[in-house]
Order: structure tokens, then sequence, then C-alpha cells
């Protein structure tokens, strides 16, 4: 409406006075309803032509968008593991400090492990006392075997001698007797040391390996006791939060609620402007918006960063090949915003929805020298026309509690 008025003060305005005062044709006589296109075609053509101009030229260079909004993160209340709930320690909307904790699973079945694991410890334990005996008798039967091997073998070494002496005193069936007491005294002597051998690796390598191994399953166990309770990381507030003891949880298909850290999405708004806009919105642009949170109040940003991708156009591997007709929407070009005043923001809760205009100003390119002449003669007037915009946002400022309160 205001370029329309403003395209009609400079062409239609300027054709009616030419007719009436240069040529004498006065309204209702020779200018009236049924003739006007034909008076004034040259007017009303060259306001149509202006209007379209300049509403082309102020949309394109100073933009706007209807999708904004306060973005915030939010954190998944998770345990590690599914279970049956067995205390819950807070309540919705409940403020929380990092490290609090929010619930308990049952861990019956953890604790017998741990206590399995204990068990078996103390038992090892036990078994590394009795290894000293173990030893000590096959020490014993070691040295015992030791003496009857000595023996057999000088009583065969007697025997021997004798027989070499006086071959009738002993007989050949007494010799083959003693020959077979050494070889028996011998393999008791290796028995005696294979089993002493034995104790020694049970005493220093398999209940040592076997404890560690109890010792590790008892730290298995504690873990999952410890991973039973599931604590906040951040500040913040829970929501959605009605779990009871019994209930199941489980980590994939049933969370127990969702946790709104405090500084998340503090200053932070995204902003959707459409493709034609990719190329004039930049860093450091400024932009005003105006919440339906906080009515009757514009909040001056700026433009902290543009996102270089549009979200339509992304895809992820498939069975299907992809068609691209089959994308419906075309996607918006993402821009993050900052305040200029950061307290012109407070009362806006996070996930705000607001409207904008972004301006475009190349005052700093003009006063650099970059733009000169002619150039910059327009690029200040193309930059002086974000006014328009700037006056119908704060008509949608005034106009949004009406439309929200009496017209929805």
């Amino acid at each position: 409406m205001l370029e329309l008025i403003f395209s009609a003060l400079i062409t239609i305005v300027p054709d009616y006075l030419y007719r009436h005062y240069k040529q004498g044709k006065r309204w209702g006589h020779e200018i009236t309803l049924f003739n006007v296109w034909y008076e004034l075609r040259w007017g009303l053509t060259a306001c149509a032509i202006l209007a379209v101009t300049l509403i082309t030229v102020i949309f394109y260079f100073h933009p706007s968008t209807h999708n904004v909004s306060a973005a915030f993160r939010t954190v998944t209340v998770l345990s590690d593991r599914a279970g049956r709930v067995a205390e819950v320690y807070v309540q919705n909307n409940d403020q929380l400090k990092a490290g609090d904790p929010i619930f308990r699973l049952d861990t019956t079945r953890q604790e017998a492990a741990a206590e399995t694991a204990r068990r078996r410890i103390d038992e090892i334990d036990a078994a590394l006392g009795l290894m000293t005996t173990e030893i000590a008798a096959a020490e014993a039967r070691l040295s015992s075997a030791t003496a009857d091997l000595n023996q057999a073998r000088d009583d065969l070494d007697r025997r021997q001698s004798l027989a070499e002496r006086n071959n009738s005193t002993v007989s050949e069936q007494e010799l083959e007797r003693l020959q077979t007491a050494v070889s028996r005294a011998e393999s008791q002597q290796a028995a005696a040391t294979a089993a002493l051998d034995g104790a020694k690796l049970r005493q220093t390598i398999l209940l040592p390996a076997q404890r560690e191994t109890a010792r590790a399953t008892l730290q298995e166990a504690e873990n999952e006791i410890a991973k039973s309770t599931v604590f906040a990381e951040v500040d913040g507030t829970v929501k959605q939060f009605l779990l009871k003891p019994g209930d199941i949880v489980n980590p994939i298909l049933r969370p127990a609620g969702v946790l709104v850290p405090d500084v998340t999405g503090q200053g932070r708004f995204i902003a959707a402007f459409g493709q034609i806009s990719a190329s004039v919105v930049k860093p450091g642009m400024l932009v005003e918006i105006t919440c339906p949170a906080k009515p009757l109040t514009i909040i001056p940003m700026v433009v902290g960063d543009v996102q270089n991708a549009i979200a339509a156009g992304q895809f992820r591997p498939g069975d299907a090949l992809l068609d691209q007709q089959d994308r419906v929407r075309p996607g918006t070009v993402t821009v993050f915003l900052a305040p200029i005043f950061p307290a012109h923001l407070q009362d806006i809760p996070p996930g705000s929805a607001c409207v904008g205009v972004a301006y475009t100003s190349r005052a700093k390119e003009i006063e650099a020298g970059e733009i000169k002449g002619f150039s910059a003669f327009i690029a200040r007037l193309v930059d002086g026309m974000g006014i328009a915009n700037a006056i119908v946002l704060r008509a949608q400022a005034i106009v949004l509690p009406v439309k929200a309160l009496v017209f929805s």
C-alpha cells in the first residue's frame, strides 16, 4: 500500500494536474469514471510499473520472513539400559543442577551378581592361603620320593657290585626287581615334582588370574549399579516427566522425559528466508523482529551466521533412487540471529515464533569508496527504501495482539 501511494503521487497526480491545468479538463466533466483510463492512461501505466518495481526492489534488498523462532536444545532423559524404575527423585518442572539424581532403576540382579563376585574373591583368597600348605605337602612328597629313589638306586648299585664279584650270590630276577623299583621311584619323583610345579603355578598364576577375573566381574556389577541411577548432566528444568516407580524405561523405545538446559537458546534466534534472498542476506546485516510473546516491541538483531546449505537438498542413501520431483518444498536459507541489546529478549521464552525484516545497508562500501557516483546514489536510495518494510513491521507489531486476541 505504501509503495502504491508513493507511486501514485509521482505518476497519477502529475498526469491529472497536467490535464486539469494545462488542458483544462475537469473531474466529473471531461474526466469521468468511465473515461479515467483513457485520460490518465500514462499515469496509471507508469504507476503500475513503478509500484511493481518498488515492491520488487524493496522485498529483494530488504527481505522479510514470518518464520523466526528462538531455537533451543533439549536433552533426553535416558538410562544406559532398560529396566524397571525403583525410585524417582524429582517431579515434572523441577529445577535441577548438574549432578542431581533423577531416578534409579531396580538393581536386584546386579547386586546379586556383585555379591557373587565378592564371595568368589573371598573363596580365591582362601584358596591362596591353602596353597602354602599344599606346596609344603608337595615338597614333602617330593623329598620322600627322592629319598626312595636314592634308596632304590643304592640297593641296585650294591646288588650289581655283588653280582659282578660273584654271579651266584645275586640272581637275575632280583636285579630286575631292583631295576623296576628304581624306575618306579623315578616315576614317583617326577610325579611329585610335577605336583609341586602345578601347586606353584596355581599359587602364582591361576588363582591370581581367577581373582582378577572375579574383581572385574565385581567392577562390572558395581558399574551397572552406578549406572542405574540417572543424573542430570547440565543445569536445567525437567519437562514431560511423569515417571513413577514400577514403570519400564527403555533407552530406545521409551525415554523418561526431557531436560531443557538453562543456557540453551538464550539470545539465539533462527530465521528462514526465501532462496531468492540467498545473495542478499549476509553476516552483519541488521534485522528487526517482533514476537507475540512480547507484543508492541521491536527487537533489533544482527545476522551472526548464514548456513551455507539448504536443508531441502539433503539425502540419505537408501534402497530407492531419489526423484527430485518428490521434494515438494524448495527449502529456505537458514540464518542465525544474535541480539544487539540482550536485555530486549527478556520475557521471550525459548521456542517463541516471531516475524522479522532484514535491511540491506551499503553505507560502509560507500564511505570506503567502493561504490561511487550514480551507483552510490542508487545504493543509498535502495537502502532508504527499507523504511517501507520498517513501517509494515511496526504495523504488524500493533495489529498482532488484535489479531491474536480478537480475530483469531
